[in-house]
């Protein structure tokens, strides 16, 4: 039985490695050096290159992060969503389960790991998102609200060498900011998602690479993809804005249901259509 036992830890931690190896080699085409999470991909989307801070008007951007946050967890294998049954079809009705507690290296993500692990009972994805973001009726939840999210999250890019912290005079307040010191490595991102709906468009998200479906998918909810696309002459911007609109109009509860498909992507855009 012991010997069983210790072959069953061994194949799960084996499991948790592949899945650490195989989230870092997805994008093979892309920078070795810097290894971004999703959530720094996307606040670096967002942020102004020279002022070094996202749009004022941007309300999207804190619901975005949070939704990243999950979607970086289940593509690094630590969640899933349970399984469906008969009364619980909808990605929006299952809930979000741990797959394994090991430790990330990113603060965040165990941060957030943590609170998923002691939360009985579970919980599903749109609720998740409301909890981090800190939008619940709750006082007994309001711990599990994720605090300062932006700022370590440009903490994270500072000390990847990409952002460099400065402070600014405002009329009335002095504020910290972050403006883009690597603009190679913030080209390259907006070139990659680009070229997926223009030069490597293939028209069908369950062939895509899915670190790429989920950064469009999230981009967009974080209202941060016009930003990608203000470079693109105006036929270019033209179509792919068209096929990212496709894209993230497609039915979730039909795409998650898809062979390979990665079933916490839709759940997170199931749960931004809903909200």
């Amino acid at each position: 039985m012991e010997v069983g036992k210790n072959s069953e830890k061994k194949v799960e931690s084996e499991e948790d490695i592949n899945q650490d190896r195989s989230s870092d080699n997805e994008d093979s085409g892309d920078s070795k050096d810097i290894r971004l999470t999703l959530m720094e991909e996307v606040l670096l989307l967002g942020l102004k290159d020279k002022e070094g801070y996202t749009s004022f008007w941007n309300d999207c951007i804190s619901s975005g992060l949070r939704g990243g946050i999950l979607i970086e967890l289940a593509m690094r294998g630590r969640i899933y969503l349970e399984p469906p049954t008969m009364r619980k079809k909808r990605l929006l009705d299952r809930k979000v389960l741990l797959k394994s507690d090991s430790p990330t290296g990113d603060v965040l993500l165990d941060e957030t790991l943590k609170h998923i692990k002691a939360t009985e009972p579970t919980e599903t994805v749109q609720t998740w998102i409301e909890l981090l973001t800190g939008e619940t009726w709750n006082p007994f939840k309001l711990q599990y609200q994720l605090r300062n999210v932006r700022e370590r999250i440009a903490k994270n890019l500072v000390e990847k060498g990409i952002l460099t912290t400065e402070k600014q005079n405002f009329l009335l307040f002095d504020m910290t900011t972050h403006p883009v010191t690597n603009t190679t490595e913030k080209q390259r991102l907006v070139k990659k998602l680009q070229d997926s709906v223009l030069e490597r468009w293939v028209n069908d998200p369950q062939r895509m690479d899915k670190r790429t479906l989920a950064l469009l998918v999230l981009a967009h909810s974080s209202d941060v993809l016009e930003n990608v696309f203000s470079s693109l002459t105006d036929d270019k911007y033209d179509v792919a804005m068209n096929r990212a609109k496709d894209l993230v109009e497609l039915d979730p509860e039909v795409e998650g249901t898809k062979h390979s498909a990665t079933e916490m992507i839709w759940a997170v855009l199931a749960a931004f259509n809903k909200s």
